[in-house]
């Protein structure tokens, strides 16, 4: 390096943020991301403090409002927050837990049996990500208020009255600086909320949307807990027993409780929580669980003479096909790894809970082997498809052995190799397909035609995914495989752009695709690798110019603009009908075009969508359609 380019590096480099300044500069490290996920990430770190109270048996409803002007309170009927000084800082004890990364009353494991919010972000995070924060709070009988701006006190702790009753009301407004977008959404609030009142039979959580054209509200309590939980999970499938399997033991070192059910269909949805936290990313308590339940299962089908000679055990995979089970413990110290609490760390509980679910689920398929029979006949039909899935992997293997680069013929690839520069095209249909490759970047755009609409994996076994010509071309353009073999690290664009025509049949393409990433390629989705492009719907020429719109309301305002002037209106029908220049102009120029990041916010409520759009109940599609095509800016029939 010349020394014109060198740059010094020294003590005066360093910079020691102080208070929250560090949460400000770099928000995506405590709570995720600055888009949606993040936004109500804040929300979720304020409910789990309020649940935190009613697991140590203190206050049994908590109330979130959307209020009239986008902020957000949430109320409880706990403890309340101290507000006597905080040993020689001559600072209220409130204050320091609103100001501090790490204070508050989780750390001496008295003032909680049970907290989630140990090693989590905490509600001083939100304090500093939000413009304004205010916060009322009953304690020793006297009602205290206090505002904060972007993490900073701007008034000292006030004695407003006294008070009867103790609990804590937390309202903050998202801070515009720091997020892309700070309105929430209520069914991504109702969803979780109501998975919280599932996990915590008794509890009650009220959910109020105030602004204006809104009024809504929503209450969740359940007293059947977890059974009740799995039955809503299942409420769109074929259970293939009546009785749901449940259980709930204390052990050394936690509480786990249980429920399972097994269903006709072909995905495996296991939902895993640690002190009423969803663990998105498992853990050793899902690890033990897995482990229970294989050895529990081959044990019956053993001891039942339910095997084949040539298969002597059945994988676990096979075992959890069809599988709909939640898992929820409670420790005393939780080790979440990463700020944002996606796994648990606890490596001892993995062989407490493997222990416990597998007692319970050997006794409990011994006494009813009517389920454990069709349980391992569920897992039998599982292994014929894998076997038939292996053959069909090594027939293509055969094939791939042909083509030198084992990628499909009909994708124009790009001459990067480097993944990080790279993105990828599925196109809808072979006139679009070319029209894309001419029009192309051909150092970084790779384009991969797809001929009319994918098959349905929601609907199908991996054996009859791996013969579908198209869902095969996506895969080994891809390099990731898929399922059980899928490897990220295999990815050979960073951006995988969706695009399709502005109508009916291409939302459907767009749906399947998705479907095919979700259920088996779901970590290119959650690493922010997935786009859906939005190609304009009309070309408008005026006076020699062209301008391009891309829904009705962008047309409907250049009318009212442009009511006294004379233009020509085109409506395009697809993207076959524009030409390479402008498929480039107006949907592939990184400089112009509009792409939608497709991201995951809420795992249950995605898993409902998928299965209400392409599963086999064909009225819960007809359905979804009839509700949210109000919602829709395009709809060609």
């Amino acid at each position: 390096m010349s020394s014109e380019t060198k740059k010094t590096y020294s003590a005066e480099n360093i910079e020691v943020l102080e208070g929250l300044s560090a949460v400000r500069k770099r928000p995506g490290m405590y709570i995720g991301s600055t888009g949606k996920k993040g936004l109500h990430h804040l929300v979720w770190e304020v409910v789990d403090n309020s649940i935190d109270e009613y697991l140590s048996g203190h206050g049994e409803k908590v109330r979130v409002t959307i209020n009239q002007d986008g902020s957000v309170s949430v109320e409880d009927s706990g403890r309340g927050i101290p507000a006597d000084d905080y040993k020689d800082t001559n600072k209220p004890a409130l204050e320091v837990i609103m100001t501090n990364l790490h204070a508050g009353g989780k750390f001496d494991n008295e003032s909680y049996s049970f907290s989630g919010g140990l090693h989590g972000v905490g509600v001083s995070v939100v304090n500093a990500l939000s413009r304004w924060l205010e916060i009322e709070t009953c304690w020793e009988g006297n009602l205290y208020f206090q505002r904060y701006e972007r993490g900073e006190a701007v008034t000292r702790l006030l004695e407003k009255d006294t008070c009867s009753n103790s609990g804590t009301r937390i309202t903050f407004m998202p801070d515009p600086e720091i997020f892309t977008d700070v309105e929430f959404r209520y069914e991504t609030l109702a969803s979780r909320l109501k998975e919280s009142a599932y996990l915590n039979s008794g509890l009650k959580l009220v959910l109020r949307d105030q602004r204006e054209g809104e009024n809504k509200q929503d209450s969740f309590s359940f007293s059947g807990g977890l059974k009740q939980f799995v039955s809503f999970l299942n409420r769109h499938h074929e259970p293939i027993h009546e009785n749901i399997i449940y259980h709930e033991q204390e052990l050394d070192d936690c509480y786990m409780e249980l429920a399972l059910q097994y269903n006709g269909s072909y995905t495996t949805r296991i939902y895993s929580y640690a002190n009423n936290i969803k663990t998105d990313e498992g853990g050793y308590h899902v690890t033990g669980f897995k482990t229970a339940l294989t050895r529990a299962v081959n044990k019956f089908a053993s001891k039942n003479d339910l095997l084949n000679k040539s298969d002597p055990s059945l994988k676990g995979g096979d075992i959890r096909e069809g599988l709909t089970a939640v898992l929820s413990v409670r420790l005393a110290e939780p080790q979440f790894e990463g700020q944002t609490k996606n796994k648990l760390g606890n490596s001892g509980i993995r062989s407490e809970i493997e222990s416990a679910a597998y007692d319970f689920l050997k006794e409990f398929l011994d006494y009813n082997p009517e389920i454990g029979k069709k349980v391992v006949e569920k897992a039998l039909a599982a292994v014929k498809a894998r076997q038939a899935s292996k053959k069909a992997r090594k027939l293509n293997k055969k094939k791939d052995a042909l083509n030198k680069n084992n990628l499909p013929v009909k994708l124009a690839d790009c001459s990067s190799r480097d993944p990080q520069k790279s993105e990828l095209f599925l196109v809808e249909g072979d006139s679009a397909g070319g029209s894309a490759k001419q029009g192309r970047d051909r150092e970084f755009q790779a384009i991969l035609p797809l001929k009319g609409k994918i098959l349905n994996v929601e609907r199908a076994r991996m054996e009859k995914i791996l013969n579908n010509d198209e869902v095969l071309a996506i895969i080994k353009t891809l390099g990731t495989n898929i399922g059980d073999e899928f490897d990220i690290s295999d990815l050979r664009y960073k951006k995988v752009i969706i695009m399709t025509d502005a109508d009916v049949d291409g939302a459907h393409i767009e749906t399947l695709i998705l479907t095919l990433f979700y259920r088996y390629m779901r970590e290119i989705i959650e690493r922010g690798h997935v786009f859906l492009a939005r190609p304009p719907l009309y070309q408008i020429n005026e006076s020699g110019s062209t301008e391009y719109l891309y829904n009705d309301r962008e047309l409907n305002d250049f009318r009212e603009k442009k009511s006294s002037s004379n233009f020509s209106l085109q409506r395009y029908k697809g993207l076959g009908e524009m030409n390479p220049s402008q498929l480039w102009e107006t949907t592939m120029d990184p400089e112009s075009r509009r792409l939608m990041k497709v991201e995951i916010e809420d795992a249950l409520e995605a898993d409902e969508l998928f299965t209400r759009l392409m599963g086999s109940d064909t009225s819960l599609r007809k359905e979804f359609i009839l509700n949210n095509a109000s919602r829709v800016d395009e709809l060609d029939i």
